[in-house]
Order: C-alpha cells, then structure tokens, then sequence
C-alpha cells in the first residue's frame, strides 16, 4: 500500500477492505433508514459524512468492491410505510459535497477538465436543510407532489403538499406540462414553538426542523399538516412542455417566479473566488435566516453545458455542496435536573461546563426524555459531543466514551415530581413519568387555563394574562380557589375594572353549574377528552362512583382501555387531588349527572356510529341525542370497530375510511327515514 492510500485510510489488504466497506455499507444503510424513513438520526450530519466519505475512498481505490445496492451509488433510504410510491420520470440525484476550499477548487477543476474550458458561468445559492419534493403540474394545475425517496422511487406526498400555502395550486398562467424540485422546510420560529408545545403537552419533541419537515408531509391527514406551518423554496425546473425552456439555470428561476412559485435566489459567480465570498458571507449570516441551512449548492448556470457535464449513478457533475463546517464542541455534562412541563411531564436536562458554540454560550441541553437518556447513556461526568443548529436548541449528538471517567454517575429518573412531591409514574408505552397532582405549582398556570376552557367550565373573561397574575400573585393556588375569588380582588388585577370584575365573577359562579362531564374534562385527567368525558358521566352517576370505582370497571365503558383506566386511577389515588374534588364540591360545583331520559329502542341501539357532513334541519348535537338516547356510543373518528357513518351533504375523509373498511354507511334518506319523526330529547 502506497503512503497516499495510507493517509486516505484505506485498509492495507483487499480483503481488509472488502470487509471494511461492507461494514461501512450496513452502517450507512441503517442510518439513512433511520434519517429518511423513521425521522430519527442517531448522527450528526457531519458524523454521516464521514462515514460516506470513507466508503467512497474504499470503492475509489478498489472499483471492483462496489456493489449494485451501495449507498455510493444511490440517493436515500427505501420507501417505507403507507403512502403510495411512484417513480420518478427524472431521478432525483443527491449532491457531492465539498467541506473545504481545497475540495471546492479540486471540483472545479474536475468540471473544467469534462467540459474542456477555461472557465464556466456558476451560480450560488443556499442549501436549505429540509425535505426534497418534486411537483408535477398539468395544464397550470398541481396535480401530484412526490418526496425524493430513493431517488428511483418516492412517497406520494400530495395530500400534504396541497397544505402549504407557498405551492401554487394553479400556476399564474396555465403551461401544459412541468414539473419542478424544491425544499419543504419547517421555519425555526416556528418549530421552537411546535416543540415547546409537544414537550408541554409530553409528546417526544423533533430533533430539528428537517425531522418535523418529513414527518409532517408524511401525515395522512392533509388536517394535521395544515396545522404545521410547513414553507418550500422551488430551486429547479425538472421537466417542461408546451414552451421552450430557459437557456440557463438562474433564466429558469426566474421563469418559475414569473408562474407563481417562491424560487430559492440565486446569485451569480464567475470564479471561484466569487463563490467562497458567497460562502463566507453567508456563513457569518446563517442564522438570520427563518430557516435551517447546511451549506450552499454551486452550478453550472448554461443548462447546455449542465448536459455536457453530465453525472454519475450519484450525483451530477455540474452541481457541488459546499458545506458549511458542523457547529459541534465537545464538553463536561456536570449534572441532571428534572424540568416538570406544564402537562406534568418530567423531562431531564444535561447542566453543562459552559461551551461557546457558533457564537453562543451554551450550558444545558435537553436530554429529551427518559428511553433517550437510556438509549444515548448520558452519565453526569461524562465528555459529550454537543451541536446546535442555529436557533434550534443544543442536543447531545453521543457520548465521548472513551473519555468516560470512573467515576461517572448513572443518573435514575425520580418517580416524584421534584416540584411538589406528588407520584409521578411513568404509565406503561409512555416516554415520560408525570405529576399526577393537577395543583403542582409547576403546571398550575396550564390547569387553570384547560379548567376554564369552553369545551370545559366555560368561563369566559378567564384569558392567559388574567391566569398569570392571579399564580403569580397567589391569588389562587388551585383550581377550586377560583371560586374564592371575589369582584373586589378581582378589580385590583391589571386591565380589570370594576365592570369586568363582576362579569368575570358571576361566570366564575355560573360554571359551578357546568354538566357533569364537563367538569370530568376540565379536571385534566390524563387522557380523558371531551368524548371520554362524556361517555364516563353516561356511566358514573357522580365523582364519589368515578373515583370509587376498580380498574376493571372503568374498562367496561366504551372506548375505556387499560391505559385510560389507570390514568383514572392514578388521578383520584393522589391525595391532593381527592382535596381538589372535595373542594370543589364544598364550593358548591355540579359533581352529579343529570337525571337521564330513559332509553328508547331504535334503530342504532347499541351500535357505535360516525357522524360525517351536514343534515339539514338535524344540527350535530340533536343528532347525537338522538343516537345516545337510544343506546348508541357516538365516536369521532372511523375505525374498523364502527357500525355506522351517518354521512349527510359536504362528507369528507371519514367518507372514504368508512368505505375502505366496509362500514355501513347511512345517508341522508336512509338516516331521516331510521330517526323517523324523532325529535331532540
């Protein structure tokens, strides 16, 4: 083996070699499935890289070891899941990258030798750490989006595609045939804000907006991905009929901004000194940017010599990223706190030997959840690599183990909130133990604010701010000290006069008369909704039965499993809470079910049933008296264990999931001939 081979760390045999990169081949499979398919990296980028680039110098050096499926010669992970797959027209090839001048300059050497030049017109532009999509239009309208997949095959994404308001459904002017690739992208503002909710609410957060980006496209329900403000930048025009296209890359942009669609901007360089101060520039000023961006990606502009370039199985050869460096360092994890989410969630934080990284003192990091403090076994005393991404929050990428010391400290997760001292178990399929007392100091903003909902007792008047100061006042340390609140304390707070004092009292004392269920929703018990509220009040004739009554009980309500029952359980066992609902009811609040019609025979007696669309002169609540009195469980979702769908005019999803599992599906006609001359109960 030659010094050269020696320095690029290539094994000295070929046999060494061959088991090497097979090695490397298993390595990068499993994290490409873990990047693309499961949104969830156990690598840094730059780690990946790596790994990537040593394949690549194994099979350079030895041409006949490269196999057919080698990650050398294909763009991503195989498509997995439900979604359906289709097969691009035009593969979606993946990009070399560059990770320094030197490499960037070896690249531009190599394109100038292919094309035989001197020079070469390029442009510059950043490269947006998101989800490649493609989208095909026909006739001026968005007919299919498609993820990148493989680069053979991909996910049909279009149902999610349609949600971001940045694609042109129909284009300015109407074009025969196009289709163009672009970036999804999770804007940072946006996804703190996503994450800080699911920690709250004790969802396992993203790692970091290109995660949230894939996994939101990805969802079935064009409902839940509407609610994501996903965003996307077009950067090429892959395929166009009907009209010749642009000579040039930057001319096709342009072509594309001129149809509607938000275009990724492009900046012109004619050398390669333009592109490093390109690069530098944008370096220093990434994060003032509302996106993630790893780098920027330099081109060929005349599309002509794009085509003369060429490219490998990979990559093409007139296309480069130049990446920027990984903000990483490593560091000392000096201990483990417990933060207590607003929803009661304990979630650990690493407290670390401060470290400057990208420009910012960084000296915590959240460890996420129990399984992945476990799963990354972070110990207190440990050196760990940490990154951070912008303005995204610092993550622990591994532990350093061969710098662990002997004295490094397995940390054990409490099962007590260390907040007020109340259990906290962590229920069996769940990522995090929970304060089972509603009144923690830690959540009690967040208990106030559900109890006081409209869904819940309805106070109206009873905003965020008005919350904030009667905790931090302590005003009120519970939800049942609500009803010791007075107008003339009331009027003392800040923007409450005396007018709003009162009104805001008499709703406090109405709500002491708020249904049973109601008040069985506002207490916040872990996983009891509006619905299962409902269906336990139709059960428990007052709290005393509910909180009295054994596991198996509870499971004999409809849609009541193990998990939800347990909840239940945990929540009346706490002995503050149990004060909760005796203060409650010495306040004088309604803990009682009201007196019941007596069931009638019918037509949907004892089946479980859908509602979907309208019915005139039927609103959804007669409906639903309708069918309860009559015995019927009225659910909110279609599932394989349903009866009926009552689908009057405007049915949507739920129309064609019904169908798909063969459920019965009742009509306007049929549903105002079954409830015949059926009045509200």
């Amino acid at each position: 083996m030659n010094d050269a081979a020696r320095r690029e760390g290539i094994p000295p045999t070929r046999e060494a070699a061959a088991r090497r990169a097979e090695e490397l081949r298993r390595e990068i499979w499993r994290h490409r499935k873990r990047y693309y398919a499961d949104n969830a990296p156990e690598i840094s980028d730059a780690e990946y890289d790596l790994l990537e680039r040593e394949l690549a110098t194994i099979e350079g050096a030895h041409p006949d070891l490269v196999t057919a499926d080698s990650p050398t010669q294909r763009v991503g992970a195989e498509v997995q899941g439900d979604l359906p797959t289709v097969r691009h027209a035009v593969a979606m090839l993946s990009l070399d990258n560059a990770t320094s001048p030197e490499e960037l300059r070896e690249w531009h050497a190599r394109l100038l030798r292919v094309l035989g030049r001197d020079d070469v017109p390029l442009t510059a532009e950043l490269k947006i750490d998101g989800v490649s999509v493609s989208l095909i239009y026909e006739n001026g309208s968005l007919v299919r989006g498609v993820s990148r997949g493989d680069g053979v095959l991909g996910e049909e994404v279009t149902v999610s595609i349609r949600t971001i308001p940045s694609v042109p459904l129909r284009l300015l002017r109407p074009v025969p045939f196009l289709e163009v690739r672009g970036e999804v992208y999770y804007p940072v503002a946006a996804f703190r804000e996503m994450n800080r909710r699911r920690e709250e609410a004790g969802e396992p957060p993203f790692a970091n907006p290109r995660n949230a980006a894939a996994g939101t496209i990805r969802l079935l329900d064009p409902r839940l991905a509407a609610r994501r403000p996903l965003d996307l930048l077009v950067w090429n025009l892959a395929r166009l009929s009907g009209e010749r296209p642009p000579e040039a890359h930057s001319g096709c942009l342009e072509f594309l901004r001129g149809l509607g669609f938000r275009v990724n901007p492009t900046t012109p360089c004619r050398t390669i000194d333009d592109v490093e101060a390109y690069y530098r520039e944008w370096q220093e000023k990434r994060d003032t940017l509302p996106f993630e961006v790893d780098g920027c990606v330099i081109k060929v502009d005349p599309i002509g010599l794009q085509d003369t370039a060429g490219a490998t199985a990979r990559a093409p050869r007139w296309a480069v990223a130049f990446k920027f460096p990984p903000r990483q360092a490593t560091t000392t994890v000096k201990g483990i706190e417990i933060n207590v989410t607003r929803s009661g969630a304990l979630t650990p934080v690493a407290v670390l030997e401060p470290v400057s990284i990208g420009g910012a003192t960084i000296s915590r990091s959240t460890l996420h959840n129990e399984d992945e403090m476990e799963r990354k076994d972070v110990r207190i005393g440990d050196r760990v690599l940490v990154e951070r991404g912008g303005d995204v929050i610092p993550r622990i990428v591994k532990v350093i183990l061969e710098a662990r010391p002997a004295s490094a400290e397995k940390f054990a997760m409490p099962r007590t909130c260390p907040v007020c001292g109340a259990a906290a178990p962590r229920a069996e399929g769940e990522v995090y133990g929970r304060c089972a007392n509603v009144s923690c100091p830690a959540r009690l903003k967040e208990s106030i604010r559900h109890f006081a909902q409209r869904e819940a007792m309805n106070i109206e008047g009873l905003g965020e701010a008005l919350v904030g100061q009667l905790v931090d006042r302590g005003l009120v340390r519970g939800v049942a000290g609500l009803y010791h609140l007075k107008a003339p304390e009331l009027a003392g707070l800040e923007r409450m006069g005396k007018k709003s004092a009162e009104n805001l009292a008499r709703e406090i004392e109405k709500s002491k008369s708020a249904p049973f269920e109601r008040v069985l929703y506002a207490l916040g018990i872990r996983f009891v909704g509006e619905r299962t509220a409902a269906l336990l009040a139709e059960a428990f004739p007052d709290i005393e039965a509910l909180g009295g009554a054994p596991k198996e009980a509870l499971m004999e309500v409809f849609e009541v499993g193990p998990k939800v029952a347990d909840a239940i359980r945990q929540f009346f066992e706490e002995p503050r809470n149990a004060r909760l609902v005796e203060k409650l009811a010495a306040a004088g609040v309604n803990l009682r079910a009201g007196d019941r019609p007596a069931a009638v025979e019918g037509p949907f007696t004892g089946k479980a049933c859908v509602i979907t669309g309208t019915i005139d002169g039927w609103p959804r609540d007669k409906i639903k008296k309708l069918l309860r009195r009559q015995g019927a469980h009225v659910s909110g979702s279609v599932s394989r264990k349903t009866d009926i769908l009552i689908a009057g005019a405007d049915a949507g999803t739920k129309l064609e999931k019904a169908r798909s599992f063969g459920v019965r599906v009742v009509e306007t006609g049929e549903f105002l001939k079954l409830a015949g001359g059926a009045t509200e109960p």
